[in-house]
């Protein structure tokens, strides 16, 4: 099945020429649909193929149109922009996790709790936290990043909201503000120093966090099914 002969491309960047972001995001969605059942392993593959061909952005838009999660930046947004800062008192000032790396490196990623508040410290060494996966029990995350000769690195998914407050000594701070259409999507907020090294936090392409606030109640629900059904 030829995609591109079916279907006109609908966005209005369409005639925008693709850049390499532009066609790992629409993978990483192919990517997620095979894992999911939604193509079989042949249309992935004729799919990819047209991916990594195309010149222009409606050109990708063709191969993932019929895919709800090409969509899910469509709907409607309730709009809030975060605060800069979390609320006084909403999280505690005790770390749920410390990542320390000197003369060293140390990594979290994966399918884990993010905690309220992680603490990392990057001294002639490298942090990188990628909450790209994490699970979000808690709406206000705060990693606290301290880096003297070396880099902390943090990715959250794309449907979040992220903010920074910090500074650099002789060093690089960056932390590319986010805003998520859901008014109800975690925040996390980095904050803290670069001396002579660098913090740079932004969101990952392709990763989004789904059902966030509904996961716990979901585990508590399924908890207390098996605890009245005893």
């Amino acid at each position: 099945m030829d995609l591109q002969k079916h279907t006109e491309p609908t966005s209005s960047a369409a005639g925008l020429r693709a850049s390499d972001a532009d066609r790992d995001r629409v993978a990483d969605l192919l990517r997620e649909a095979l894992a999911e059942g939604r193509l079989t392993a042949d249309e992935h593959a004729e799919r990819v193929e047209g991916v990594l061909a195309a010149k222009t952005v409606g050109e990708l838009e063709v191969f993932v149109q019929d895919l709800p999660a090409a969509h899910r930046h469509r709907a409607a947004p309730s709009f809030a922009a975060a605060p800069d800062r979390p609320p006084l008192g909403s999280v505690p000032v005790d770390a749920d996790d410390h990542v320390v790396a000197v003369l060293s490196s140390a990594v979290r990623r994966g399918r884990r709790r993010a905690g309220r508040r992680i603490h990392a410290y990057a001294v002639f060494g490298s942090v990188e936290i990628d909450l790209s996966e994490a699970l979000f029990e808690y709406q206000q995350v705060v990693i606290k990043a301290v880096a003297v000769f070396g880099s902390v690195e943090v990715r959250v998914p794309e449907n979040v909201s992220l903010r920074g407050t910090g500074g650099g000594v002789l060093g690089s701070f960056e932390v590319a503000a986010l805003d998520a259409d859901d008014a109800n999507a975690p925040v996390v907020y980095v904050d803290g120093w670069a001396v002579l090294g660098s913090v740079e936090a932004k969101p990952k392409r392709g990763r989004f966090v789904a059902d966030i606030l509904d996961r716990v109640q979901h585990k508590v629900d399924k908890s207390l099914r098996k605890y009245l059904d005893r």
